[in-house]
């Protein structure tokens, strides 16, 4: 079957804001615009499942452990979310969904300081480095046909769920299919994938850790859908968040994190006989639960603009203190 082949829309050239004598220099203010829309504070989340399932192959029997395998699987996480991001920036736009009105930061598109064409080059750019670092990755970890056959599908699916999240007349994120793609994506494929090929083997008590990523991911994308939920309606944004309402996005959201906590603490029990300190993760918890009562209590959607940033905080909190567990001793 042929893979559904991805169309940039043509646009318009967006004309840039007057600028004023005291304003700063052009060539600074493209930058930040293309700072504001690689969304760096993202990329933190792109790192959590490969250092996971990195850590978790620490620990196992059959491991062969290869730092440079573990690099490459870092990096094609990362451009992968590069690519997300940057299409994400493009297809809001090109589907007015980016507006004044929006209470998220305002990115470069909308800003008129980065054209489409200029955004379209960046994302084939950016693309090509993906799979070249995929590539790469495979030549270091694969050793039969089959596995280069299932990471190849993997990595080339991967890339097109990353395009097609927003771009494109059949997005899948305007259809209430954002969350499960980042948990397929951000939990299961990162973590297992990043274990196998480290490992050389799959144990099926990875799942468990993997799922957990995965709904502290969904968990950053809930906070920002419920914060954007009225103008994302407004635009034909049909998030989950939508369909469900903004109550029933807030339970979702505790149903999120709860489920997280008890995949994460499962998961300790069942590393806790080779490494004690896998219980370095509830120093996520206190925050945890701040967050909760605060997404639970909000009155305003202004509100949630610093829940967007606590629930990155959690993923690195959690996941990070579970992963470094894995690597640490007792003396």
């Amino acid at each position: 079957m042929a893979l559904p082949q991805v169309v940039f829309p043509a646009l318009p050239m967006s004309t840039s804001p007057q600028r004023s004598p005291d304003s700063p220099p052009a060539h600074l203010d493209v930058l930040y615009a293309w700072v504001l829309s690689l969304r760096l504070k993202t990329l933190p989340l792109a790192c959590c499942g490969i250092v996971l399932g990195a850590s978790l192959a620490a620990v196992s029997a059959e491991a062969v452990w290869r730092w440079e395998t573990a690099l490459a699987a870092l990096s094609t996480a990362l451009l992968l979310q590069i690519v997300a991001n940057l299409a994400n920036d493009y297809g809001d736009y090109v589907k007015a969904a980016d507006t004044p009105e929006r209470l998220g930061p305002r990115r470069g598109m909308q800003l008129g300081l980065i054209r489409p064409e200029q955004m379209r080059s960046a994302i084939v750019w950016a693309s090509a480095l993906a799979v070249l670092s995929g590539l790469v990755l495979m030549r270091l970890s694969c050793h039969s046909l089959v596995e280069v056959s299932v990471f190849l599908g993997l990595g080339l699916f991967s890339l097109i769920a990353a395009i097609t999240y927003t771009v494109g007349r059949h997005a899948y994120g305007y259809h209430g299919l954002g969350d499960l793609s980042v948990l397929v994506f951000f939990g299961w494929v990162s973590v297992t994938g990043s274990f196998y090929l480290l490992a050389e083997g799959f144990e099926p008590r990875v799942l468990v850790p993997a799922t957990a990523c995965g709904l502290l991911s969904v968990l950053v994308l809930n906070i920002n859908n419920l914060r954007d939920l009225e103008e994302d309606k407004k635009h034909g944004k049909i998030t989950l968040a939508v369909r469900l309402g903004a109550r029933g996005a807030r339970f979702y959201h505790a149903a999120l994190l709860l489920m997280a906590l008890a995949g994460l603490a499962l998961s300790a029990w069942l590393w806790m006989p080779v490494r004690p300190w896998v219980w370095l993760w509830l120093l996520a918890v206190p925050v945890a639960f701040r967050h909760l009562y605060a997404t639970l209590a909000f009155t305003e959607a202004q509100d949630l603009r610093a829940g967007l940033a606590t629930a990155v905080r959690i993923n690195l909190l959690a996941l990070g203190g579970f992963s470094l567990g894995l690597w640490a001793r007792f003396a």
